[in-house]
């Protein structure tokens, strides 16, 4: 699934999991990949931490310091995530913080569809019974976290600039959530939650790897990325130029330069398949999926009056071609009112959300510190290293440096 190859050099350096306890996990199982979240308590002093008070209204409560931690896998190989899970013993945490004895049944937060389909092979595999929560309020609680409390969280990105974007605490709501995943979900979101999916479309991530991979051979969603990246669209694409002679249509504000049909070229070429270049039928396939979406998003958010719009899931990668497209098309189809902003957790919200919704059940809150810059751990490094992302891929998702409150 890791795309880079190079060692991540990072501000603070990431624990060695012997160094740390591993508190608590929740996962999100969606169609094409396998979200997991877990907090790793810190290893100095952990005796003396666990027993500090807090003035924030929990007197009495003890605070475990530590990081939530961030891994995925792809869901066709679920197998290597129960591995990882089994090896780094995460599974019996569920058990410790529940107050579960031997016999009892260990418990693990979960969401997405992937909780139900295979709730019987992690109760056969790890002997942990998947509690369920409900995806579009994981999505929604996960999002809200991140803006909420996690400083430099969301972004801007066109034309190569990436800004990040400060948040009004005071003036969050209502916003528009445009989730990314195999297929894609709009989100209205009035508070927390308040929400209520609007729209939503079926060509998303799950189109761009299959067709891609249908197309090119291509055997993983960021060996597809990889590709289109050295791609050029205008190969395959009819351009409003191929059609006007070169010039633009000025009338209607169309540039020469303006897609007129995604893969239109194909028509009038008298080319086979094979005759056009992988990158070349990647990057117009990925461009033709984002444009879609971005348009699609800022109609939902015109039709609600709603200026800020949010985009997530693992769709992005942090991937600079993919935002830039999604931000020119908000961009463009909003005459520069809208603009679309990225989160640097971009694919964690569903298990984030699920995370916390081990509230109910012994937290009484999460207090987040700071970002510690460290790579997710990727299913084909087995988890045991990190990788700092390739050129393509702007964002890092690093660890999250925090404290749990236990009732």
């Amino acid at each position: 699934m890791e795309i880079g190859n190079l060692e991540n050099h990072a501000r603070s350096e990431p624990m060695e999991e012997s160094q740390a306890q591993i508190s608590h996990l929740a996962l999100d199982i969606g169609g094409s990949l396998v979200k997991l979240v877990y907090f790793s308590q810190n290893s100095e002093d952990d005796s003396s931490k666990s027993n500090v008070q807090v003035s924030n209204g929990n007197k009495g409560a003890a605070v475990i310091e530590g990081k939530l931690q961030f891994a995925k896998f792809e869901t066709a190989k679920i197998h290597d995530c129960i591995d990882f899970i089994k090896s780094k013993q995460l599974r019996l945490t569920g058990c410790q913080h529940n107050g579960a004895s031997a016999n009892e049944e260990c418990v693990i937060k979960a969401t997405g569809g992937g909780a139900y389909k295979f709730a019987d092979l992690f109760k056969e595999k790890l002997g942990v019974c998947l509690s369920k929560e409900d995806e579009m309020d994981s999505l929604v609680a996960g999002a809200n976290f991140l803006l909420k409390s996690v400083q430099d969280e969301a972004f801007t990105y066109m034309d190569g600039q990436k800004e990040f974007a400060q948040i009004d605490q005071d003036n969050l709501y209502p916003y528009l959530l445009v989730n990314i995943g195999s297929g894609v979900s709009m989100i209205k979101v009035d508070g927390p939650g308040k929400f209520e999916r609007v729209s939503g479309t079926n060509v998303g991530g799950g189109t761009f790897w299959g067709l891609g991979r249908l197309l090119t051979k291509c055997k993983s969603f960021d060996e597809l990325l990889e590709l289109s990246h050295r791609g050029n669209n205008r190969v395959i694409d009819m351009l409003v130029g191929d059609i006007y002679g070169g010039t633009d249509y000025k009338k209607i504000g169309l540039t020469s330069t303006a897609i007129a049909s995604s893969f239109g070229k194909a028509i009038s070429d008298n080319k086979e398949l094979e005759d056009y270049k992988p990158e070349d039928v990647t990057r117009s396939l990925l461009r033709m999926i984002s444009n879609n979406i971005g348009q699609i998003s800022y109609l939902n958010a015109l039709r609600f009056g709603l200026k800020r719009i949010f985009f997530a899931g693992f769709f992005l990668r942090g991937h600079a071609y993919t935002m830039d497209t999604i931000a020119v098309a908000v961009h463009f189809w909003s005459k520069g009112e809208a603009k679309a902003m990225f989160l640097r957790h971009e694919g964690f919200l569903g298990a984030l959300g699920a995370f916390m919704s081990y509230e109910k059940h012994g937290f009484d809150n999460l207090m987040v510190h700071q970002l510690v810059q460290q790579s997710p751990i990727c299913a084909s490094h087995g988890g045991d290293k990190t990788h700092s992302p390739a050129d393509s891929e702007l964002n890092d998702n690093p660890s999250i440096d925090c404290s749990l409150c236990l009732s």
